[in-house]
């Protein structure tokens, strides 16, 4: 992927905000559907199309551009006429296709490729549709509204002439001056000014701006900051319409719409404006102001509209600083690119390591220094609370990720023919940011395998006594440090005799099979290539998808239980850190090397004393605990270093656990839990078993920081 560190801010932006808003466009088009109609969302949906067109256009990004020009035109009909005969499900599903194009054209100019997908079938089929739309509702469709759209239709851009209108030319009703100010920080403001210019110039002659340089795409960013953006235009619009128009402009702070009586002349406008300003520039009053304008011939009626501030940017692509979205109060939100936060939390983990290797200093070791010592905790306690706050910018809710499971259920449901609503629990639970770009894979995978396996179609359900409505329930909660994502389903459950029987033919079973816990028969679902289901659909068996589940989440230091009762339903539990940047961990020592055990995987530490050691055919050891026999994996002998300590009965044993499966680590002594940074591996030391990052500790040794889950597996292979 192309680093967007590099790309031009224009581009950067457009990427961002249009991926922010077909997002919107989703959830809108998908809670339309579930009403029947759109009454309740269609000015969204309209001005989230109208924006995207504005935004491509003025970007010259035409395949978009005329796309969402088409879907802008299918619910302006919508709203306008008010149409009693249409299907609100064929229209979602023409829309979402749409949606699907811009994502995709979106995503390729993300990874730095040209845009080259053709949306001409689907702006034919979406103007088709609203022919036929218009002609059920009893409306004649004028004949050049049937022609298939060429190429020159699709670059809507190439119509915008930016030219300021003569006076004398224009013939229309009313006279405007709009003054807009963007929110702090927001950049570009010449460009968009830029695209009010030419969203303005479908419905009024422009008659004079402020800066002018922007009609030639070199206005003046700073005089924009300081002033706002001043135009002055005729159009047939009423006020309302006028500032609803305008009111779409992406991350506008404020609107101010001023009437202009009918004698206003270009001249009187550009007297009135120069004098507007030298009043504003002289702290003038506001009455004083009304009176300026009055004195000029200007109806001293000031309509100020404070514009509803654009939802928050806290999106997955950028990063932010993170809001409350449900907060009504007025928020000061900044993007921020991650990578920046990326270089913020490395530099927070050196300060981190820097505080622990200058308080933990071997010299320090005996000397009574007091002063030090109170400085040295003033020291911890600001780098706690800095830690924290980076910490906190870096967390994202997950409601965004939640959110687009709609589409995924919807979809699904469609095509397998079932009925399932989704529940959505805790989506305001903040995650940090890289996980959350680790976790949408998994949880697409067990949505679909509880829609595809779990979930009965109608019919069986009543014929069960079942509601002919699945469930599924997408459940996020914090729990100490950890996060637990929960997808629940009500649907027929795992079938263990079905389960068994395929482990049995995958050679998957290594213990009798009376011993098998519930649990261990279920986990067998997430082996690699294994698939209970009797044909290959489009979503499901070829036996991937569910290993891919337990991959990802380990990654991000995870686990995955599952539970299932026959009819009732299967719950599958998913649960991680928090962050994977720095974690609290266990150092112990082996020879002359240190290891550091997550703390989130230990279960106990012990020495060994009147625990029996077993010992298999092939020199396996075991030590059985409260009736348990638990395998032992010594770390000197793993990584084959020197060690004096070799007695089980003189070393230390860590018990460590992953995905409810445990092993016993043995090392020389515990050195101590502590906070630690993880660090990733150089690319130039070749990857090591069981080895998932190191850190510095505070004498600054390194430490090896232990992949539980990777050394469990070893160890059962």
């Amino acid at each position: 992927m192309t680093d967007n560190m590099k790309r031009e801010p224009m581009v950067e932006m457009f990427i961002f905000e249009t991926f922010q808003l077909l997002d919107e466009l989703e959830q809108s088009l998908i809670n339309s559907e579930k009403e029947s109609g759109f009454e309740s969302s269609i000015n969204e949906i309209f001005r989230i199309m109208h924006t995207i067109k504005g935004s491509s256009a003025m970007m010259l990004f035409e395949n978009i551009c005329g796309l969402a020009h088409s879907i802008e035109d299918l619910f302006f009909y919508l709203r306008e006429s008010k149409p009693k005969n249409y299907d609100s499900s064929e229209i979602t599903d023409i829309v979402l296709c749409g949606v699907d194009f811009i994502k995709n054209e979106t995503s390729k100019l993300e990874n730095g490729m040209e845009l080259d997908g053709d949306s001409s079938e689907l702006i034919y089929r979406i103007r088709e549709y609203l022919q036929s739309l218009k002609r059920l509702n009893g409306e004649e469709v004028a004949q050049e509204d049937a022609k298939e759209p060429d190429s020159g239709e699709q670059n809507p851009s190439k119509k915008y002439a930016i030219s300021l209108c003569d006076e004398t030319a224009s013939s229309k009703s009313y006279k405007y001056e709009a003054v807009l100010k963007f929110e702090e920080d927001c950049e570009m403001e010449n460009i968009r000014a830029f695209s009010v210019v030419h969203d303005l110039k479908e419905v009024a002659d422009i008659l004079y701006c402020h800066p002018k340089e922007v009609l030639e795409g070199e206005g003046d960013c700073e005089i924009i900051r300081k002033e706002g953006f001043k135009v002055v235009f005729a159009t047939d619009l009423g006020l309302n319409e006028v500032k609803d128009r305008l009111s779409h402009a992406l991350l506008l702070k404020s609107l101010d719409v001023y009437v202009l009586s009918d004698d206003f002349s270009t001249e009187s406008v550009k007297d009135y404006l120069k004098d507007k300003d030298e009043s504003e520039k002289g702290n003038a009053s506001e009455q004083d102001q009304k009176e300026a304008s009055s004195n000029d011939g200007a109806d001293n009626q000031k309509i100020n509209d404070s514009n509803k501030k654009n939802k928050n940017e806290n999106e997955e692509k950028h990063g932010s600083v993170p809001s409350n979205a449900n907060s009504l109060g007025k928020q000061s939100v900044i993007s921020v690119n991650i990578s920046k936060l990326d270089k913020l939390m490395d530099i927070v983990g050196e300060l981190v390591i820097a505080e622990a290797m200058v308080t933990q200093s071997p010299d320090l070791a005996g000397l009574q220094l007091d002063n030090f010592q109170k400085s040295a905790r003033h020291l911890n306690k600001i780098t706690n609370e800095l830690q924290d706050i980076v910490m906190s910018i870096r967390m994202v809710p997950l409601s965004t990720t939640f959110q687009k499971m709609n589409r995924i259920v919807r979809d699904m449901g469609k095509k397998l023919n079932k009925s399932v609503e989704l529940e959505i629990i805790g989506e305001e639970t903040e995650v940090d940011k890289n996980i959350i770009e680790r976790i949408s894979d998994p949880l697409i995978h067990l949505i679909r395998n509880s829609i595809d396996h779990g979930i009965e179609e109608a019919s069986e359900r009543e014929r069960k006594g079942k509601p002919p409505v699945g469930k599924l329930v997408l459940e996020a909660k914090n729990a100490g440090g950890d996060v637990w994502i929960i997808v629940k389903d009500d649907g027929r459950g795992l079938d263990k005799e079905k389960i068994l029987k395929k482990a049995r033919e995958n050679n998957l079973i290594h213990k009798p099979e009376s011993e098998l816990t519930d649990k261990e028969i279920y986990s067998f679902i997430f082996m690699p290539g294994f698939s209970t289901s009797d044909k290959v659909t489009e979503y499901s068996g070829r036996g991937v998808g569910m290993d891919i589940v337990t991959k990802n989440i380990s990654m991000v230091g995870g686990s995955i239980n599952v539970e299932s009762v026959p009819d009732k339903g299967t719950t599958f539990s998913i649960k991680f850190p928090l962050t994977l940047a720095i974690i609290n961990g266990m150092a112990v020592k082996t020879g002359r090397s240190s290891f550091t055990i997550p703390t989130i995987s230990i279960k106990k530490s012990f020495r060994v004393k009147d625990e029996a050691i077993i010992e298999d055919n092939n020199g396996n050891e075991m030590i059985m605990v409260r009736g348990e026999a638990y395998p032992i994996l010594r770390l000197h002998k793993f990584y084959n270093l020197d060690t004096d300590i070799t007695d089980l009965n003189e070393g230390i044993i860590v018990m460590v656990e992953n995905d409810s499966k445990v092993i016993c680590l043995f090392a020389d002594q515990l050195l101590g839990e502590q906070q630690v940074v993880v660090k990733a591996l150089p690319r130039y030391i070749k990857k090591v078993r069981g080895i998932g990052g190191c850190t510095l500790l505070g004498d600054g040794s390194i430490s090896l920081i232990l992949d539980i889950a990777t050394l469990i597996n070893i160890k059962e292979v």
